[in-house]
């Protein structure tokens, strides 16, 4: 077994005394390499649309500057309201409200989810007039693809912060975390905040590899379908290896509350899914009878 007990500070800043938290440092680097991939997707759509190339190189840096400011906020914001909504004792809320809101601890990738499928709804009715083809089913395809990836970052900053903790096992690979957040005894764990990093990085790279053929890229819900299919899927089967998190009462039938909200998420992949393969049958057989 693993004994794992490291500095939850990166560094700290000299003169100001202020420290650069693991957690926030994986937090930023997912979404400072995320951007730039979701430009290169924007590119290669605008490409295959018979943009000129000077043309779409600044019309997708407009695009990916201005969305930056929309999933920021959608992430945090979410993530914060959706951990208050779902795990936390409506009670302690109305104690402390402005204290929980303003803390850094808590925040659930669920109500992040919600957030930045509202906020690309609001972004998409922005960008109607400077890319008429995007839409909003595109605009999520392209996003799940970095999303993947900061997704796979931020639980490598749970394992530093020691949070989010797996079930006790007897396993040679379980961590006994040295301080773990919510107090328990330090005994051997499921490291599911590894299994979870290293699944996020496999959707990345199949995402991303599957994005270069030009019938998946231009096919509105298929990437976004699948990657709420596998994320979603893999959230409620590692959830049986997770202690629980909400303080809410019992919804019943055994499951957590993150199965619980996983359910839909699953079953809106698998209908996206469905609709894009439709479509894509619709339009091939138009093809097919026209000729």
């Amino acid at each position: 077994m693993i004994h794992w007990d490291p500095n939850p500070d990166l560094i700290i800043i000299p003169v100001l005394n202020w420290p650069i938290k693991w957690y926030g440092f994986f937090f930023a680097l997912g979404f400072a390499l995320g951007f730039p991939i979701f430009k290169n997707l924007l590119s290669r759509c605008f490409r295959l649309q018979g943009e000129a190339e000077a043309d779409l190189k600044k019309k997708a840096l407009q695009i990916t500057d201005r969305l930056i400011i929309y999933i920021v906020v959608a992430t945090i914001a979410g993530a914060k309201l959706g951990h208050i909504l779902f795990y936390e004792s409506p009670k302690e809320f109305l104690k402390n409200p402005f204290g929980m809101l303003l803390s850094r601890e808590g925040l659930a990738s669920h109500g992040a989810a919600i957030a930045i499928l509202i906020a690309l709804w609001l972004f998409a009715r922005w960008t109607k007039k400077l890319a008429p083809d995007l839409g909003w089913l595109r605009l999520l395809d392209y996003i799940s693809i970095p999303t993947a990836l900061a997704g796979g970052f931020i639980r490598l900053g749970n394992f530093m912060n020691q949070e989010i903790l797996g079930t006790p096992t007897s396993m040679p690979w379980g961590i006994v975390f040295g301080h773990p957040v919510d107090g328990s005894l330090p005994i051997a764990r499921h490291p599911v905040q590894i299994y979870e990093a290293l699944f996020y990085f496999a959707v990345f790279f199949l995402l991303w590899r599957l994005s270069f053929k030009p019938k998946i890229l231009l096919a509105k819900g298929w990437l976004i379908g699948l990657f709420l299919l596998l994320v979603f899927s893999f959230r409620f089967f590692i959830e049986f290896f997770k202690e629980e998190q909400s303080q809410l009462v019992s919804m019943g039938g055994g499951l957590t509350m993150g199965q619980w909200l996983s359910i839909p998420f699953v079953l809106l992949g698998a209908a996206l899914l469905c609709i894009s393969c439709m479509r894509c049958r619709k339009f091939r057989s138009g093809r097919s009878g026209g000729v």
